[in-house]
Parts: structure tokens; sequence; C-alpha cells
């Protein structure tokens, strides 16, 4: 476990060093990748594979890129000005800060749930602890998320990073290992990667695949990890922009294997109940060592999704706090403050029951409300960065406001179109 004490973990420098270790370097963009990278993610791009082909690869690649731009507007703004993004959405009245806060609320319940719900399905499937299925999910559920508290609770954030780590490492050498062995057409993936098309009934896939690569309100952690790890200061930028390329090139990498699998079996159904599809038929046509390497990758995912998002949301939490009473920026880290360690045990403990109601209506609710979020921070990203008098040398430049733009546009579709699906769906019932 991590027995450093706050001020050694936040020791800054107004510069880089001139050596970096590895974990100093990428650290917090592989944890922004293996938190971004969960269960709907990686099902969405094998469903797309199976349903059109690898004509959709880019799209994955398309995804990573704008949302890596999208962080480094975050690192961009806290490294000029020495403030969060909620802080600074501060300027904007405080009814933005309040109106983040209760969407919050909500996504912590609602994603902790689904959190829960995935990981007791993976720990099902490596290995049943009952004869019926649901009774097993929601014991492993319940395992998953103690457990997830327990770990991020007592071992400190160098123990979190080696943790996840880990949990990348299986999730690299599973996917990739399972794609290269699933025998693809290796010249349909090269014109699906540099070739951008739109295949026919291909709309609904290529937009899931832009839109969910990559994680949506969990990209405002990497605000808070790059402080635990000293980055303060315009100094930083081009280790921030070189770690964010590092860890959404793996996200890019994770989303093809998941098209490229998915194209070489035929996949029906939704939901969770994929996953084990999935390896099966991989079972089928690699043997039994694929079906064992894509539950374990679709494990460690699913299980590094929520160990990541146990540690990074609480973050957020603190900060609201922080900032609503006006508290001054001390020297004692959000993560080692009450706020932080009430809100991870509410993550872990409150959205519990759910795995034990049918959740279709409430998630199909909160698509609604949930859909705006990702504009709303490319919008924001865009004016509070282009104002020289808050960000000085670091206002974006042509290429960056461009990507926003796109991010902006792109986002702004895709949220309309999941809001527009789920209220069909719910004035249907």
């Amino acid at each position: 476990m991590d027995t450093s004490s706050p001020s050694t973990a936040r020791s800054t420098a107004a510069v880089p060093p001139a050596r970096l270790g590895l974990m100093a370097r990428f650290g917090p963009g592989m944890l922004v990748a293996a938190t971004g990278v969960g269960a709907g993610d990686l099902l969405t791009a094998s469903l797309g594979g199976s349903a059109v082909g690898m004509t959709i690869l880019w799209a994955a690649v398309v995804g990573a890129v704008l949302k890596g731009f999208l962080n480094e507007g975050i690192a961009r703004w806290q490294l000029a000005t020495g403030t969060t993004v909620l802080e600074g959405w501060a300027r904007f009245g405080a009814w933005l800060r309040y109106a983040f806060f209760i969407y919050l609320v909500g996504w912590s319940f609602f994603t902790g749930g689904a959190l829960i719900s995935a990981c007791g399905a993976a720990g099902d499937a490596l290995w049943p602890l009952s004869a019926d299925p649901d009774t097993s999910r929601r014991l492993w559920g319940v395992v998953h998320s103690l457990v997830g508290l327990g770990l991020v609770w007592a071992g400190g954030f160098r123990f979190f990073e080696r943790l996840m780590a880990a949990c990348i490492g299986v999730m690299f050498v599973t996917v990739i290992v399972t794609a290269v062995a699933s025998g693809p057409d290796w010249g349909a993936a090269a014109r699906g990667l540099v070739v951008p098309s739109l295949p026919e009934g291909g709309t609904a896939w290529v937009l899931g695949l832009l839109g969910g690569v990559g994680g949506t309100v969990t990209v405002l952690s990497y605000g808070y990890w790059i402080r635990e790890r000293g980055r303060e200061g315009t100094g930083w930028l081009r280790t921030c922009q070189a770690d964010l390329a590092v860890g959404y090139a793996l996200t890019a990498l994770f989303g093809i294997a998941m098209v490229v699998i998915g194209s070489t079996v035929e996949l029906q159904g939704s939901g969770l109940r994929v996953a084990l599809l999935l390896a099966q038929r991989l079972g089928d046509v690699i043997g039994p060592v694929g079906y064992w390497l894509f539950l374990g990758g679709f494990w460690a995912a699913v299980f590094s999704s929520l160990l990541g998002v146990w540690e990074g949301v609480p973050y957020l939490f603190a900060d609201f706090l922080r900032i609503h009473r006006k508290a001054p920026v001390t020297d004692v880290a959000l993560r080692d403050t009450r706020a932080w360690r009430w809100y991870l045990v509410a993550l872990a403990v409150v959205p519990l029951p759910l795995l034990w109601v049918p959740l279709q209506r409430a998630q199909l609710a909160y698509a609604v409300m949930g859909s705006l979020f990702m504009p709303l921070l490319a919008a924001t990203l865009l004016w509070m960065n282009n104002r020289r008098e808050w960000v000085g040398s670091l206002r974006n430049g042509w290429l960056v406001n461009a990507a926003l733009i796109a991010t902006l546009l792109l986002f702004l579709g895709v949220g309309a179109d999941e809001a527009l699906e789920a209220l069909r769906k719910l004035t249907a019932r």
C-alpha cells in the first residue's frame, strides 16, 4: 500500500524534470484510458463490427482523437490558471456549477449501478457463485463494488496507479491477442482505418463509436490526477499532451480491436449478455483459449473502469464543496478530505440496490438528461481557453479550436440523437 504523505505525493515543479519515470510521464493518461473504456464501449464496438464490418474502424480513431483534444483543453485551462474546470465554470455564474452538481449526482447513481452490474456479469462469466445467474451476478457485483471501495480507500494514489496499470496490461494483451487470433481480413481492416465511409445501416454504429469511446464525465478527473502528479504551471503542457496522446492511442486501439473481433462473428442481442455470447463465439472460432482470453480482458476492462470512477469522481464532489464554501486551495489534497471519502463510500454502496431493480425506464430518462454534458464541456472550453486575459500564452491555436468545434458539433449531434431515441422509447411505453 502507498504510505507516502500528501506533501510528497503533491510535490510540484514549474517545469518537468529532465528525467521522468514511466508512470510519472504517462500515468494520468493511462488512467484516462483505463477508466474511459467500459463495458458499453466494448460491446458497442463489437456489435458494430458484427453488424457492418470493419468499414467503421476509422470512427474509433476519430472519436479518440477528438476526446483527446477535449481532455487537452482541461489540462490547458488548469495549467494556465492553476484552477480546475469547475472553478472556471464559476465565471459563468453559480447556475452552471449547481446544474452540473445535480447532473453529477444522477450520473454517479446510474453509472455506479451500471458498473457494478457489469462487474457482476464479468465475475459470473468467469466463476459462477450460484446456479442462478442473477444471484451470481448480484453477489459478484457486491463483491466488486466493496473490494473496489477498499482498494481505492486504503491504497493511496500511487497504489491506484499501479493497480490500474496491471488492469490495462491485462486488457491490452488479451483483447489484442484475441483480435489477432480471430483471423480477420487485414486488407479490409486497413481500408476501414484509412478510408472513412458510412455503410448502409451503419450510421448508429458510427455515432456510437464516435461518442462512446473515451468516457464522459470521467474526463474531468484528468485535471485532479495531474495535480496528484505535481503538474502545475504552463511548462507541463507538452508533457500532458504526450501523456494524453499515449492514453487515447490505447483507447483507439481497444476500440479498433473490438470492432475487428466483432467482425469475425455473428452477434445478436443487447446488454451484458452479448459479452458472454461473444466469448462463446470466439471459443468456437479460436478454441477455449479465445473464450477465456476475451472474458479475462472484458473483466479487466469493466473492473478498471469501476476503479477509475470510484477514484476519480469523488474529486468532483470534493471540489464542488470547496468552491461552494469559498474555501481556499490548501496543501491538503482533495483526496484526503472527508468529502472525497464519503462520496467514494456513497458511489460504492448507494447504487447496490439497482442490482435488483429493472432500470430501463430510469436509464432512458437519464440518457435525455446526460446527452448535453459533452457539448457543454466543449463549448465552455472553447470560450475559456480563448480568453488571453484568462489563459495567457496557453491560448488555443487554430488546430485546437478546430478540433473543439468539431467535437462540439459531433456531440451535439450524438446527444440529440440519444435524447430523441430515449424520448421515443419512453413515450412508447
